[in-house]
Formats: structure tokens, C-alpha cells, sequence
């Protein structure tokens, strides 16, 4: 995965809060044995925190000046998405947001941006507080991403992903899936309660994995908006393993194998580690987010 180090980032898109506190917040998801029954939940890499019911509040992160720069001063140039991990995320959120503005129009809607928040241990939004214990995780209250940078650590460690940086774009690209759905009015199908292989909690997510697909086949050619310049200019065979690698590695099934020792198909709210590689590879073929109907 490599971007062109002379490519503008746009760090508009990105606000960076990490280290900063939550006036009066306190989240209900915590680390330890309470976020492990979340990850076994299913709340981990999906839709904001209040769909379990593990929300509090609706504190927005406050950052100090000192953490809100970090991005601003560090992330200029596609060279320092080659090199640094937080500016990678920016670039590829660039990349994401680059596609879906020039490609959503032409499924006759209107692309509104979402920003990624970059936030350390808990962060307050508009669907409530919680804490890195849930993972990252999209908010159609307030339309931003969330992303503890320190979760790509333990996709590796915990999870069992061969990690990787494309690994990462897989997470992020997901997320704008979320987005997208929020924009087309399908999220809401997964707020029906319903758990299960077959339920519409999991076909949101399937979906969202088909969208990150999508982006992926059309990243190497997609122009950045303002300047015309191809910011992501290469992608291999083996960034598009890592990818599968990780969407397998975050399957109801294989977490519940992990962290449960049982497989409990009838609690599935994100599919089978299976389902999820089909459905990000049928995005990444296809390139069309037409055939990305996992309703059907």
C-alpha cells in the first residue's frame, strides 16, 4: 500500500483528540472482563455504542491544543502516510471520502462528509460515551467515525490478524460503509434488536464490508477532488490478503471461538469470518456498490 509522498493530506477530515478528557462523562463499556463480554457481544468495529445499550450521555470530546495538533502539524504529505500510522489513517480517509463524493452523486444522492475522530481510552459522541473496549465504531448521531488507534495493536494481538496497513484501510473503508448506509437509510434496519445469522444487524455489517470493497477496486484511481492527484497509488495482492485476513479475523465466529471457547450462531450481529471475506472480496471485484445487497 503506498501513497504518492508528494500528494496533499487533508486534515480537515480528521479530528484528533487523543489525550484529551470528557467533561463530566463516564463510559459503561470498560476494559477487562466488561470489555471482553462487549467484544463476544458483537458491539466491536460496527455502529455507535448506544445500539447495545452501552451508551451514557452525549459529552463531545474536548481537546486540548496540544492533542488537537498532533495530526494538523504532523500529517502534510502523502510521504508522512508512508511513515506514520495516524497520518496513514488520514490519507485513507482522504482516499475514502474522495470515491464516495464522486461516486454516491451518481447513484442520485447527496455526499455529505463524515469525519474520523481519533480519541485514546474514552470519547464522548452523540451516541453516547464509551471507551476503546468497543472498538471503533460509527456515530449516525453526530455522522463521525471513531477510532482508537491502539485497536489495530490488538486486531493483531488479540485477534489474530496478520495486521498490515491495508488491514487498517479495511477497518476505516467499513466504517464509511456505515456512513453511506446512514446516508441511503438502510443502517437503521440493525436497530430492530434482532441477533442472528440471518438478521438484519448482520447484513448492515455485511454490506458495510461489500462498501469497503468497493472503495478498495477504485482507490488506486480515484483523484483527490481538489487537486486531481492521485493520492493512493498502489495496491497489491497481499494488501488485499491482509484485508480478507482481517474481516475474517473479526467473525462473530471466530471472536466467540476466541474469547467464548463455543460458537453461538443465534448471537451473531456482524456474520461468520466467511461471510465477511465474501463480502468485502465481492465489493473489491465487482467494484460496484450495486451489487452489494446482502437484503436479499
Amino acid at each position: 500500500m503506498q501513497f504518492d509522498d508528494d500528494a496533499d493530506l487533508d486534515t480537515s477530515e480528521v479530528r484528533d483528540v487523543r489525550n484529551s478528557r470528557i467533561p463530566g462523562g463516564r463510559a459503561t463499556v470498560g476494559g477487562g472482563i466488561i470489555g471482553l463480554i462487549a467484544l463476544v457481544l458483537g458491539v466491536l468495529f460496527g455502529v455507535g455504542p448506544d445500539q447495545l445499550g452501552l451508551s451514557s450521555g452525549g459529552e463531545e470530546p474536548v481537546a486540548s491544543a496540544s492533542s488537537a495538533a498532533q495530526v494538523n502539524q504532523s500529517c502534510k504529505k502523502g510521504s508522512d502516510a508512508n511513515a506514520r500510522q495516524d497520518c496513514r489513517i488520514v490519507a485513507v480517509v482522504n482516499s475514502v471520502q474522495d470515491y464516495w463524493r464522486s461516486e454516491y452523486p451518481r447513484r442520485g444522492g447527496t455526499y455529505g462528509s463524515a469525519a474520523t475522530v481519533m480519541f485514546s481510552r474514552q470519547v464522548g459522541t452523540a451516541c453516547g460515551s464509551a471507551t476503546s473496549a468497543v472498538g471503533p465504531f460509527y456515530c449516525p448521531g453526530d455522522r463521525q467515525v471513531y477510532l482508537d488507534l491502539g485497536f489495530f495493536d490488538e486486531l493483531r494481538t488479540k485477534f489474530g490478524s496478520s495486521g498490515g496497513p491495508f488491514a487498517q484501510a479495511y477497518v476505516v473503508a467499513h466504517e464509511y460503509g456505515h456512513h453511506i448506509q446512514n446516508l441511503m437509510g438502510t443502517l437503521s434496519r440493525a436497530q430492530d434488536g434482532r441477533t442472528g445469522a440471518n438478521s438484519n444487524a448482520v447484513r448492515v455489517e455485511l454490506q458495510a464490508d461489500c462498501y469497503a470493497g468497493v472503495w478498495a477496486r477504485h482507490a488506486t484511481t480515484t483523484p483527490d477532488e481538489k487537486t486531481g492527484r492521485l493520492l493512493l497509488t498502489r495496491l497489491t495482492d497481499e494488501d488485499i490478503r491482509d484485508g480478507l485476513d482481517a474481516a475474517a479475523a473479526v467473525g462473530d465466529d471466530r471472536i466467540q471461538e476466541r474469547f467464548q471457547g463455543r460458537v453461538t450462531p443465534e448471537s451473531w450481529t456482524h456474520g461468520s469470518a466467511a461471510q465477511r471475506q465474501q463480502w468485502f472480496y465481492e465489493g473489491y471485484r465487482t467494484g460496484d456498490m450495486a451489487r452489494c445487497n446482502t437484503f436479499r
